[in-house]
């Protein structure tokens, strides 16, 4: 606010140089009126796919958006233009600089070559973070009151890239297009609770016809603390369930949130809450079901597997996490039980 109230003294500072006492007293009100206003409002942006066509199934495309670093934004909102019909899932990156200088780019997770003209990129070059996550037709997500993702301006996020993976073509071989994507709602309103997102994975192999345990833990080594608000789960289709947990010094666990992952994969908000604070740890468990006869390994595409918690979080007058991600290699390397955890709580973090 106080950003919006030096604005609003420059402006009447320069009306005072006008002739006529009512002529100053008309553009005083309709400054004050003008800026409040716009400080106030909460506007909307379109982060869109540029009507793409994909030409092959199990890609990934990126698109970039430079923000305006004159001044900082306040992402306090998220409505998708996406059905699950066409796209597979929408990741949005906060990126310090953006993985390619191209309008539109091939950004598949391995960044490998996939022939002699096409080379993939990651989303991002430089300060790569997780703002947001879509996917099975979930709906809107509005932040809680007064609480943002600072983007442009002081922070360390200059881009903002759109990843949509198209897991299947069928749609567009008649020649049609896409414009998938997501609207976002911005203020310019200086807001104290910033927002962040960790996000908890794994690496790792599933057995043929097995259960089995794809586990990670971080411990926050940083002095701040973080107040968790909204929680998502991502797997692809042997995914059964998905939970994330606060542990304690003690080794006291509090459930953040648990759900099947195949249903609508979006930010729900977290069963319990609590503040995370230096020292503690936090930790996610997917309960994978493989009936396949084959080993199911990490990876992009449909016929790989993905163990993915997102706990989306504040931090009152202080900056988030510098920790953005916290992956373990997973099974058959890494399990809770074999990092020193104790008090898990085996039943509740694999049953709905």
């Amino acid at each position: 606010m106080w950003t919006c109230w030096l604005s609003i003294k420059i402006h009447l500072k320069n009306n005072r140089k006008m002739k006529g006492d009512y002529a100053f007293i008309i553009c005083t009100l309709f400054a004050i009126f003008f800026k409040f206003t716009q400080c106030n409002s909460v506007n909307k942006y379109a982060l869109l796919m540029p009507n793409v066509r994909p030409n092959k199934e199990e890609l990934y495309l990126c698109t970039p958006v430079k923000v305006d670093p004159s001044q900082n934004y306040y992402l306090t909102g998220f409505e998708p233009n996406a059905t699950m019909a066409s796209a597979h899932h929408i990741i949005l990156y906060g990126c310090g600089k953006p993985g390619s200088s191209k309008s539109i780019w091939n950004c598949g997770e391995m960044g490998h070559r996939t022939n002699d003209k096409e080379e993939t990129m990651v989303p991002c070059a430089k300060e790569s973070q997780i703002l947001y996550a879509w996917a099975r037709d979930a709906p809107t997500l509005i932040l809680p009151e007064g609480v943002g993702f600072k983007v442009g301006g002081d922070s360390p996020i200059k881009y903002l890239v759109l990843q949509v993976h198209y897991a299947h073509i069928d749609q567009f071989k008649d020649g049609g297009t896409d414009d998938s994507g997501v609207f976002l709602h911005y203020t310019l309103r200086p807001l104290n609770k910033l927002a962040g997102v960790l996000l908890l994975g794994t690496s790792g192999a599933i057995p043929p016809r097995s259960t089995t345990y794809m586990e990670t833990a971080c411990t926050i080594k940083e002095n701040k603390t973080i107040h968790p608000i909204a929680y998502r789960t991502h797997t692809h289709s042997l995914g059964k369930v998905v939970s994330g947990y606060l542990i304690k010094p003690d080794y006291t666990w509090t459930e953040l949130g648990k759900r099947d992952p195949l249903t609508p994969q979006m930010f729900y908000p977290v069963h319990n809450k609590v503040s995370a604070e230096q020292g503690d740890q936090i930790a996610a468990r997917c309960t994978m079901h493989s009936t396949r006869d084959i080993w199911t390994y990490i990876g992009s595409t449909k016929a790989d597997e993905m163990c993915n918690f997102y706990l989306m979080y504040y931090v009152e007058n202080d900056e988030p996490l510098s920790m953005k991600y916290c992956f373990s290699n997973g099974p058959p390397v890494y399990y809770w039980k074999d990092a020193g955890l104790f008090n898990i709580p085996d039943i509740e973090a694999s049953s709905l």
